[in-house]
């Protein structure tokens, strides 16, 4: 089947208004600062527990104050990113192993492959490429790399039927669901297990069961949409004949791109046996990824510079994820130098200290959906939070993994409706689709998926979701 051959650096009209993150945790750092000399400077006494520091409740106590210096301010984004480095890397190694999958054409001729064979069973369309889409959100944190595929979704949608915002959901839904539930997702369970000294990856079970909830769901609202477009054209929103041009793009997906996504599956099974098995941690699983890319990158036949070229591309395009995480730790630097993160502790634990831990994780979950907000980037929301989270979780008697488990649900569902949500909305503009537009279509959903993720907390912390 011929599809419009639609590029997905259509030039843009307007460019979308976005917040600049790094500005955002440049002032998030200032008053930080200010807080130093505002508040109380105190500590609690802290314990080592089967390898992991825990607050002992109850151990609060004054101290006299230190506020930051100026040169401890101004040195405070070296000392966040140096602290932060392991997570850094480890970022860039997975975004560098990714461009070289990218690189081999293996995931476009899959798309190509799934959508010639699905021309003539749109019933199936929603279902099947949401299920991908959800999947590399949830084991590979995918979001930025989904906006290649929006132009040929799109396309296939209308052919089919469908409409412009179908094609966008089927990607945009599709990831979020994945990245929402983090089953494997390393940029933010990744990340904020690591800060809550969890085992990498562990509680696995319980976000497949609401991988599992949240698809459902999600593919139900996408699918009826569709079919009321399918039903009625003038229904559905088509972004002015944007994509009425026609053109022809077929890729076959050949013998080595199959090698490719079979070394790319049987990476994760080896992963996940090393961290159940040999504790694998950061290190090891950054190595695992590097040998995979190495790996593809030979099966998948790209000469040794086009493959260190495909790596450094991929890496690059995290480059400002990476970084993130080193400001946001600049805060946490800030305040702990300071002696006040344990004020804050304190009184955030008193605020709550009444409620049962089955309310104090609703608070939990309902402020990071807040912060998400303001710093939509996940790796980064997980480098600023977690350092409190995980502590506030062990002093009002939620597990951490509860908390995690708060952090990411609340972290993925904003990521389709938030306008500081830059690939977002990025993705809109590709698409053609208002914001306003695309906000009123997917309200029902997003309150859904909160009301879900809400629930999910809720039940995680009552069942003692661990280990701790």
């Amino acid at each position: 089947m011929s599809l419009p051959n639609v590029s997905v650096n259509t030039p843009l009209n307007k460019k979308p208004r976005e917040i600049n993150v790094f500005v955002l945790l440049l002032l998030v750092l200032i008053v930080a600062s200010i807080a130093t000399y505002v508040l109380p400077a105190g500590e609690y006494t802290r314990t080592e527990v089967n390898g992991r520091n825990v607050v002992v409740p109850d151990t609060y106590k004054g101290i006299e104050s230190s506020p930051v210096s100026l040169m401890g301010i101004i040195g405070s984004v070296h000392t966040g990113m140096v602290e932060a480095s392991s997570i850094i890397f480890f970022v860039l190694i997975i975004g560098g192993t990714f461009g070289i999958l990218t690189a081999t054409g293996t995931i476009e001729a899959l798309i190509s492959t799934l959508s010639r064979k699905l021309a003539n069973q749109e019933k199936w369309l929603i279902p099947i490429m949401m299920l991908f889409f959800a999947m590399g959100g949830a084991l590979m944190g995918m979001a930025e790399e989904t906006l290649a595929y929006i132009g040929i979704m799109i396309p296939l949608a209308i052919a089919l039927g469908f409409d412009v915002i179908t094609g966008t959901a089927i990607v945009l839904v599709g990831a979020s669901i994945g990245f929402t539930t983090a089953v494997m997702n390393p940029f933010t369970v990744g990340i904020a297990q690591s800060i809550a000294e969890l085992p990498p990856f562990s509680g696995m079970g319980y976000r497949i069961l609401l991988f599992v909830i949240m698809y459902a769901v999600s593919v139900y609202f996408v699918y009826r949409y569709a079919m009321k477009v399918k039903r009625d054209r003038g229904y559905g929103f088509f972004a002015d004949g944007k994509y009425d041009t026609v053109g022809s793009k077929e890729l076959k997906l050949e013998t080595k791109h199959k090698i490719v996504l079979g070394c790319f599956l049987l990476n994760f099974v080896i992963l996940a046996y090393g961290v159940v098995k040999f504790e694998w941690f950061i290190t090891e699983i950054a190595g695992l990824f590097t040998i995979l890319g190495i790996i593809i990158a030979f099966v998948g036949r790209l000469p040794a510079g086009d493959a260190v070229g495909a790596f450094m591309k991929g890496a690059a395009g995290l480059i400002s994820g990476a970084l993130i995480i080193g400001v946001a730790r600049a805060i946490v630097v800030i305040l702990t130098d300071g002696h006040v993160i344990d004020t804050i502790l304190f009184h955030a634990s008193s605020a709550i200290h009444h409620l049962p831990p089955a309310l104090s994780v609703v608070g939990m979950y309902l402020l990071q959906a807040i912060i998400h907000l303001i710093v939509p980037s996940g790796s980064g929301q997980a480098a600023l939070t977690m350092p409190i989270m995980a502590p506030l979780a062990d002093l009002v008697g939620v597990t951490r993994q509860t908390a995690v488990l708060s952090f990411s649900m609340a972290d993925g569902i904003g990521n389709i409706i938030f306008p500081t949500s830059g690939y977002f909305m990025a993705g809109l503009a590709i698409a053609g689709i208002p914001w306003v537009r695309w906000a009123k279509w997917i309200l029902p959903l997003i309150l859904t998926q909160y009301a879900i993720g809400l629930v999910a907390v809720v039940v995680a912390q009552l069942i003692g979701y661990g280990p701790f």
